[in-house]
């Protein structure tokens, strides 16, 4: 069986130097907060092109830290999409916000811009001010943030990128997670660039935001044991700080094969019945996960796993539909009806760095068998 996803093989493709990178952290004797995560944060600022990056225990992390710096919380709403990792919305509420959920744009599965900016104008009644708006590049795909940025720009709501699902992805050949006024990105083992347990990174421009949030990771400290500010437990550890080291790098290169993987897919599924990820001009795609979409999808899944492909559903249920969530959280005006339709169809393939051509070929004779 070929799996939907292998971080596994992430690693095996690195060992010797993730190896001796874990080595060199613990023979160093310092294990959280030390000179592997200040090094990964000056080199993933520089690949990103930001000024400032600040590790932390995990993306949900990230996010919330930044709602945090950015002073967002309780008496604020924060919009974002219900077609998403649930830990977008985990987030907005760890930081004591009020989460407001957008439908999607159905051909890229992204916020729908003209609902953002309808909303802002004129907010659904009984809620708190929006305050911020968490744009979710999902799958690997920008989303269409030109008319996100002016609208929150015209009314002073902070843009925040969740690029958990983007890393290196890019739109105006500028890379996500430089627009906004911060920038969350999960290091999951999965993720584009993940590592070996949970591990997040923030990124901005604004220094005294990450000095702000650098502090909040660890109690509030700007003096060691002393809070200046409330703050909470999330520091990104030295031996995932080394792995992601090794592994940054080569982040370019493993995207660029997501890439030609996803092009293999496109031909074998040409002339039949299911169509490709449709992929937003002017924007570079990295493929996190490569979606199809089917009414039939059961019965597709079913046929794949039979001829040994795993696949995958991202996501089989809307935040607003999960019972943690259903009837209490605010939607907007189009009630997610894009959202719901599609989670009922979506399934994912196998896309990772590591997939063998001879895989690639076997994934695809079997997308086209499908539409015989």
């Amino acid at each position: 069986m070929i799996p939907q996803a292998a971080p596994g093989a992430g690693y095996l493709a690195q060992q010797p130097a993730i190896d001796a990178a874990v080595q060199r952290a613990l023979a160093s004797g310092w294990y959280i907060l030390g000179r592997e995560g200040e090094a990964f944060e000056r080199e993933f600022a520089a690949w990103l092109g930001v000024t400032r990056a600040v590790g932390c225990a995990n993306g949900t992390d990230a996010l919330a830290l930044i709602l945090r710096g950015l002073g967002i919380g309780a008496g604020c709403t924060v919009a974002t999409v219900s077609h998403t990792a649930v830990a977008t919305v985990a987030a907005i509420e760890m930081a004591g916000a009020t989460p407001l959920l957008l439908d999607i744009d159905p051909d890229t599965y992204t916020m729908d811009p003209e609902e953002l900016a309808a909303v802002i104008e004129d907010p659904p009644p009984g809620l708190p001010p929006l305050r911020a708006a968490i744009a979710v590049h999902l799958y690997g795909q920008a989303c269409d943030l030109d008319p996100m940025l002016e609208a929150c720009g015209e009314a002073g709501v902070a843009l925040i990128e969740d690029c958990a699902q983007s890393h290196g992805a890019t739109l105006h050949g500028r890379k996500l997670g430089t627009f906004g006024a911060a920038a969350a990105f999960s290091l999951y083992p999965t993720k584009n660039l993940g590592a070996l347990g949970d591990a997040g990174v923030l990124a901005t421009d604004d220094g005294a935001l990450a000095d702000r949030i650098a502090a909040i990771r660890q109690y509030g400290w700007e003096e060691r044991y002393i809070s200046t500010m409330a703050g909470v437990n999330s520091r990104l550890d030295e031996i995932q700080a080394a792995i992601l080291r090794v592994k940054l790098p080569v982040l370019d290169a493993g995207n660029a094969r997501r890439r030609a993987i996803a092009d293999a897919y496109d031909a074998a599924l040409a002339g039949g019945p299911l169509a490709p990820p449709q992929r937003r001009a002017d924007a570079e795609h990295v493929f996190h996960q490569y979606v199809l979409r089917s009414p039939h999808r059961a019965d597709l899944m079913a046929r794949l796993r039979a001829a040994g492909i795993g696949t995958g559903i991202h996501y089989p249920m809307p935040v607003h539909l999960q019972p943690a969530y259903r009837h209490r959280v605010a939607l907007g005006p189009a009630g997610c009806t894009e959202t719901a339709s599609a989670a009922g169809e979506v399934f994912s393939l196998p896309i990772y760095p590591e997939l063998t051509d001879a895989e690639v070929e076997r994934i695809g004779a079997a997308l086209r068998d499908l539409g015989r």
